[in-house]
């Protein structure tokens, strides 16, 4: 078979992944109950797709305060973690590896999804969005300034997240720090106007990831650990691109390089940048001779251009959305060169089974 590349063993690190195609992490608000908890349905839902190399779970809340989203399964309370054992046996059992992406999305939240309280972010400024709630959509309200306890509170969160996420049997975590969430909105200027030591300089900026990157080390390795970066988000989230964004990321993924990870996942472009000319157009390309490590690329590969950056080199494995909602056989498909199935996107968001677990593979066409 030509392009074995795609379809090749990866080691990362002490696991061994069966082909270089993960599962990006995917919000799909399924856990409609009470409690927040991942059910038998995320189980199947994420076993249907264990032939994928890598799943990165969908992000999963640390904390009550990190909530951004209604019926989004969370990881902070024993029930959750129960829940998540279902998911992590059923993967298992079908061969597949899984770590969970851990999130707080600091300001992109309402008090209407935090029993009244205002969500929390590095300034008191409004991300001028909205947030998804049981009310629908409500426009997002400027958020509290987080004070030195509460971050060293979050950071903790982070951590009890990482090992509730081992007790749950998950092969590693990813930490959510893209998207203009929580971490993202303390490397933006325009998000973080502190003026101590979380402000100011890029290093200050920087320093709650890797405050919570050495707590986490007190419970899980770091070759089971992954980041997240998306170093062109551009007016998404309030997460505004300025002229000291591209060195920000530059000096968090070098100095990530002390740090022995699982691997780095970086997004390329969400939105036209061709305005901005302090933007770069070609993400892999550019951080790959900064980082040493894993590197994983994501966003709008098919298979032939997933091949392409990998034999280029300019990442180790590739990562896929929305082709594996609507295909959950998409290393198969990909291998055969099969038609793949058309994702429904008026259900991605949407309670049971419809456009979940339902998608037919090749055997059951």
């Amino acid at each position: 078979m030509e392009n074995k590349i795609l379809f090749s063993q990866y080691n990362l690190k002490d696991i061994t992944l069966n082909n270089r195609m993960v599962m990006a992490p995917m919000t799909r608000s399924r856990s409609d109950n009470e409690g927040k908890v991942a059910t038998e349905l995320t189980a199947e839902y994420y076993a249907q797709r264990a032939s994928a190399g890598l799943i990165i779970t969908e992000g999963t809340f640390v904390s009550p305060q990190g909530i951004g989203y209604i019926n989004v399964p969370s990881i902070y309370t024993p029930e959750q973690v129960e829940g998540w054992k279902l998911v992590t046996k059923a993967v298992h059992d079908k061969g597949g590896k899984i770590f969970a992406q851990i999130w707080h999305v600091g300001a992109i939240s309402h008090p209407s999804l935090l029993n009244g309280e205002l969500p929390m972010a590095p300034s008191a400024i409004n991300p001028n969005t909205q947030a998804y709630t049981e009310n629908g959509f409500e426009d997002t309200v400027t958020p509290k300034a987080m004070t030195k306890e509460d971050i060293l509170q979050t950071i903790q969160d982070f951590k009890k997240a990482a090992e509730n996420a081992l007790i749950a049997g998950f092969d590693g975590v990813e930490l959510h720090s893209a998207n203009g969430y929580l971490f993202h909105q303390f490397f933006s200027k325009t998000t973080n106007l502190r003026t101590d030591e979380y402000g100011g300089s890029i290093e200050n900026r920087a320093r709650f990831l890797f405050e919570t990157l050495e707590a986490l080390k007190e419970v899980i390795p770091f070759i089971k650990v992954g980041i997240r970066l998306n170093p062109t988000l551009h007016k998404v989230l309030g997460a505004t691109m300025d002229e000291e964004s591209i060195p920000t990321f530059e000096y968090i993924v070098k100095k990530l390089n002390e740090y022995d990870l699982a691997y780095l996942h970086i997004t390329e472009p969400f939105a036209p940048i061709d305005d901005l000319p302090f933007a770069i157009k070609e993400v892999a390309k550019h951080f790959r001779p900064l980082y040493n490590g894993t590197l994983i690329i994501n966003k709008s590969f098919d298979k032939e251009k997933a091949i392409k950056v990998l034999e280029d080199g300019d990442a180790d494995l590739v990562s896929f959305g929305v082709p594996f909602i609507a295909n959950p056989d998409l290393v198969e498909r990909f291998k055969l060169d099969a038609e793949l199935n058309t994702p429904d996107s008026s259900t991605f968001y949407t309670p049971g089974e419809k456009g979940y677990t339902d998608y037919p593979t090749l055997d059951n066409l």
